[in-house]
């Protein structure tokens, strides 16, 4: 049944809600950077978060979540995520917060790349225009002589690429097992392959430190609730432009918090990015 206006609406309400959320989490790893904690453990914390989400539904349904004919591609999947969100993490310890925002914006044009050879996906000219546009913005923003830390953009690159990874198995995964399946060996493939880096990387840590990382391990993984939920109630043409209202408040609490404030080739840039991004993102969900 095609969603009415109501339903687009509280699909947009909740689609803002995720990316407030998104926002909040790049504060969060801020906050916990400066505080000296290592992204290994901020990312430990997340993991285990995302594991203890889904963990009452593994432990309902038993050890049978975990059947699968399709164990490599879960453990692709599992360390697509792993990157995605070590990259994305680091980067944000080098960038500020606008320009990491945009860069992760990226991963719709890297999956359009890659959707047509891997995938056998039909990639139509309004894709094709809005990738080829975010890659001249991505492009403009990383100039010659752009006062752009270099290691954090390829980082930043690096978890948008990696980010299609989780697209992509997770759209070959969805065609065979369960989405709780998906989620499980996800959340196992996560922290077991963070806690090892985190027990290296471990410093002593004072209350605040603790409650910041309770917080992204409890609050963040909520995100991806809130993102079904309002592909649920929406059309997802309807309401996937309302992600990118995370880039608007990671701007401004970017300048107000940390006086951070692009130059205006990286302000051309980011607009040149965003627009193909709206594009790919708004062509894909018509398509689908």
């Amino acid at each position: 049944m095609r969603p009415d206006r109501s339903g687009n609406l509280k699909g947009a309400a909740l689609m803002s809600a995720a990316a407030l959320l998104f926002a909040a989490e790049v504060l969060m790893i801020r906050w916990m950077t400066t505080r000296g904690i290592p992204v290994e453990l901020q990312l430990a914390s997340r993991a285990f978060g995302q594991l203890l989400w889904v963990a009452p539904r593994i432990a309902g349904s038993g050890l049978a979540v975990f059947r699968t004919r399709r164990l490599p591609m879960h453990l692709l999947r599992g360390t697509s995520s792993l990157v995605c969100w070590g990259l994305y993490y680091y980067s944000f310890s080098r960038l500020d917060m606008a320009t990491g925002t945009v860069l992760s914006f990226t991963n719709v044009m890297f999956t359009t790349l890659l959707a047509a050879p891997i995938l056998g996906e039909r990639v139509d000219r309004w894709r094709w225009f809005g990738t080829i546009a975010g890659l001249l913005g991505v492009a403009v923003m990383l100039r010659p002589g752009a006062e752009i830390d270099a290691l954090g953009a390829a980082a930043a690159i690096g978890a948008a690429i990696a980010w299609c990874g989780i697209t992509l198995t997770s759209r070959a995964l969805t065609r065979t097992d369960s989405t709780m399946t998906v989620l499980a060996w996800v959340g196992v493939v996560t922290f077991g392959g963070m806690l090892p880096l985190a027990i290296r990387a471990w410093v002593p840590l004072d209350v605040l430190d603790v409650a910041l990382m309770l917080v992204v391990a409890t609050v963040m993984p909520g995100i991806i609730v809130l993102v079904t939920e309002a592909l649920r109630h929406g059309e997802a043409s309807a309401i996937a432009p309302f992600q990118y209202l995370r880039l608007v408040v990671v701007a401004a609490a970017g300048w107000i918090l940390f006086g951070e404030v692009p130059d205006l080739f990286g302000w051309i840039g980011a607009a040149i990015i965003l627009g193909g991004a709206m594009v790919v993102t708004i062509a894909e969900a018509r398509r689908r």
